[in-house]
């Protein structure tokens, strides 16, 4: 079997022999043991160097580039973690989003009548709370509900019963404008950066669409400056603006997507696996993104994600989802290194994990 992957800690499970390849050239080949214990080439250090597990909140995650100018101006082995201290919120902040025994349920099987018969309930009776500038995780296996939550948040997908609390507002009971006004305030980051943005349109003006619907500045001259204010918030450059979506890479298209996101000066965003699509050193650049702007801007989020090491290093809470129900919740570093709920120590004993460093 040639098994292809960005996901270090499968290959470590079950792989015999490693090639990491980049820029199309293979640069290092080894067995599992001497890949992942006496990496040689400084791509492959930096690989297992960005992965989220191996980090704590304060750190910044390095990067591959951060490892290879390295090499350049001195030693492999001098590679060094920059530290950026966050501020962590805690939960005795204001409450932004409370949700009450929200319920979904979509239809099964229907009679000769076309009325259903049976019921699926993907959301079963979630209750939680987020605080204003606070990044709450929500992790679960695939089919848990965890996407279907998150898009209810948004009244994407209408909710069968619960309430919805978003700055005292209950916007399950909203009319259609109230709740078409609110919507520039809270945004989703979706999981799949290619399939995100249209392809006929310049990511100029995939980022300037939404501020047009809604009004933001009057002038398509102050939009535009907008978009290249944005583009640098998001590490790309201005000059991008033109380009099609074809023209960039995955984490540069997620990038955009995120431009996209803050390009209404939302309060709360939705990232629904927002890097999971993403090999690992791009992630890491992702991350420290988000990190970035969470200080900057203040935001709040929902960080919805299947990679329990993830959600560990960026979020402050994690709930733990299983069948439609919230089994687990707690400050990260608690569910992640002690557990309280059965299914949650086997979500994290399942995690692919690599050797220590020897």
């Amino acid at each position: 079997v040639i098994f292809i992957t960005h996901d270090l800690g499968v290959v470590a499970e079950i792989a015999d022999r490693v090639a990491i390849m980049y820029k199309g050239e293979i640069v290092e080949e080894n067995t599992n043991t001497n890949i992942f214990n006496h990496p040689q080439h400084s791509y492959t250090k930096a690989l297992i160097a960005c992965r989220p597990a191996e980090h704590s909140k304060q750190e910044r995650l390095p990067t591959v580039a951060d490892f290879l100018e390295s090499d350049i101006r001195s030693s492999e082995s001098e590679v060094k973690t920059t530290v950026a201290v966050q501020s962590i919120p805690t939960t005795e902040g204001s409450v932004l989003l409370k949700v009450e025994n929200l319920t979904v349920r979509f239809p099964g099987k229907t009679n000769l009548l076309g009325k259903p018969k049976t019921w699926f309930t993907a959301v079963n009776n979630a209750s939680f709370e987020i605080f204003k500038g606070e990044t709450l995780g929500l992790v679960g296996e695939s089919g848990c509900g965890k996407t279907t939550l998150g898009r209810t948040l948004l009244r994407l997908i209408e909710p069968s019963s619960g309430s919805i609390v978003y700055n005292q507002s209950d916007i399950t009971q909203l009319p259609r404008p109230e709740l078409k006004a609110l919507r520039k305030d809270i945004q989703l980051i979706f999981q799949d950066p290619y399939s995100s943005l249209n392809p006929r349109l310049t990511i100029g003006d995939a980022i300037a669409e939404p501020m047009s619907i809604r009004g933001i500045e009057s002038t398509t001259k102050a939009r535009k400056k907008r978009v290249a204010d944005l583009l640098e918030q998001v590490s790309l450059s201005p000059s991008m603006m033109n380009r099609y979506p074809h023209e960039f890479s995955g984490g540069q298209r997620q990038r955009i997507v995120i431009a996209r996101a803050l390009s209404l000066h939302p309060g709360f965003i939705v990232c629904d696996e927002s890097v999971s699509a993403l090999d690992v050193s791009v992630q890491a650049q992702v991350l420290n993104l988000l990190n970035e702007l969470k200080k900057e801007l203040g935001l709040t989020m929902l960080f919805i994600s299947h990679d329990l090491s993830v959600v560990r290093y960026m979020c402050d809470r994690i709930m733990v989802m299983n069948k439609g129900q919230i089994i687990e919740s707690g400050p990260a570093e608690q569910v992640y290194y002690r557990p309280k709920n059965e299914y949650t120590k086997q979500l994290i004993e399942a995690i692919p994990k690599i050797p220590a460093n020897k």
